[in-house]
């Protein structure tokens, strides 16, 4: 007896739905202005920044949740900028690209 038939004894009355919800579509601001994606080294460790992010605070903090959960990193979102521990420039601005948006690729 599978999970399925365990709720139908459970629960005969019920009627599952056809389609399962859509999960909703992000809603981040895009911009015409490129964001900045650079490197740096700070106290001799790589770092990514992305910096001119001109919509909500809320948007950009999103946006720099979603990069540090797919890229598997620590980060921080800091003075209008997202900090991201390592170099990922190129997987970064795939990503970025992907959802629409312009990046310009600065130093290195």
């Amino acid at each position: 007896m599978d999970l399925q038939d365990q709720l139908k004894n459970l629960f005969p009355e019920h009627v599952p739905a056809d389609e399962p919800n859509e999960a909703p579509k992000d809603d981040i601001w895009m911009q015409e202005t490129p964001i900045i994606c650079k490197y740096e080294k700070r106290k001799g460790k790589p770092v990514t920044i992305l910096e001119g992010y001109t919509g909500a605070d809320a948007d950009f903090k999103k946006l720099a949740k979603e990069l540090k959960t797919k890229l598997s990193v620590g980060g921080s979102f800091k003075n209008d900028q997202i900090i991201i521990q390592g170099d990922y420039r190129d997987a970064i601005m795939a990503m970025l690209k992907e959802k629409g948006f312009n990046v310009k690729r600065v130093g290195g």
